[in-house]
């Protein structure tokens, strides 16, 4: 079995696809983990549908809204949720198990937040009234060299950039950098938090440790012009993903743990508080 970490480190965003389908034993497998339903952190059950492109009309191709963005792609991963308390998050959660699942699997992917029309996947997934369809991934195998568009994309993403630890992780309050040998046996969870996928790469995951309490609480600090976009916020759905690169990694080191939510978290000026790690 691969190593969660070696698979968090092994995945990037990926635009440019060879114009191939997948085989059909791994189609199988990942269409199978896509089906499997399967709720978040806080019970909210996101669900998932694989569109192959060859199954619409060539002229539907061209209402997605990825030309220029995406390549080749002849396979998307589409997620969909019902509105209620802690949803975003549960879609990034649950949406992030499968993308590090493709990547298990040999297939690559991107995270689409902006740039895809929503009307037109949401027909193709059979998207229903009550429901939202925040993001969309191509899913496929990666073409050899990536085209001078998507090296100009990874650039103005920040896709080869990531933010150091002193800006992200702090000991005890909110104003004391946490260094990664402090952090003990949790340090590979934090690092891999921090590897994370973010929209424009603003990883707004801050994460404060007690030592004493042994408990990780994990707060979201919101970037201008982030806060909402297609009636859903792009950097909760960034938490999700940051809470399951986290989850992931500690069940894999065999760290006892659980999430909870608590009211008495301390406020923190403009961080938004969202969950508690609490080591057993």
């Amino acid at each position: 079995m691969t190593p969660v970490s070696d698979i968090i480190r092994r995945r990037f965003s990926c635009r440019s696809y060879e114009n191939k389908p997948l085989d059909d034993d791994l189609l199988r497998t990942f269409r199978q983990a896509v089906e499997a339903p399967e709720p978040g952190l806080f019970g909210n059950a996101p669900r998932f549908v694989l569109l192959e492109m060859n199954e619409l009309p060539r002229e539907a191709w061209k209402k997605l809204g990825t030309y220029g963005v995406i390549k080749n792609a002849r396979l998307y991963l589409a997620g969909m949720i019902r509105p209620a308390p802690m949803a975003t998050c549960d879609y990034g959660y649950c949406k992030e198990k499968l993308i590090l699942e493709a990547t298990r699997l040999g297939l690559n992917t991107c995270w689409l937040g902006g740039t895809f029309a929503i009307s037109a996947f949401g027909r193709a997934a059979g998207m229903r009234r009550d429901e939202l369809l925040p993001t969309v991934s191509p899913v496929g195998y990666t073409a050899g060299h990536p085209r001078l568009a998507e090296r100009i994309l990874r650039g103005f993403a920040g896709s080869d950039h990531r933010l150091p630890w002193p800006e992200l992780f702090f000991r005890g309050n909110a104003s004391t950098p946490l260094a990664p040998e402090e952090a003990g046996p949790y340090a590979e969870a934090l690092e891999n938090v921090r590897l994370a996928p973010s929209a424009s790469n603003k990883q707004p995951w801050r994460i404060i440790y007690d030592p004493n309490q042994k408990n990780f609480l994990f707060y979201l600090s919101r970037a201008i012009g982030y806060k909402h976009l297609r009636d859903v916020s792009l950097q909760e759905i960034d938490m999700g993903i940051a809470l399951c690169h986290y989850d992931l990694t500690v069940k894999a080191l065999g760290i006892a743990g659980s999430w909870h939510q608590d009211d008495a978290a301390p406020k923190i000026k403009s961080w938004e508080y969202t969950a508690t790690w609490q080591a057993i």
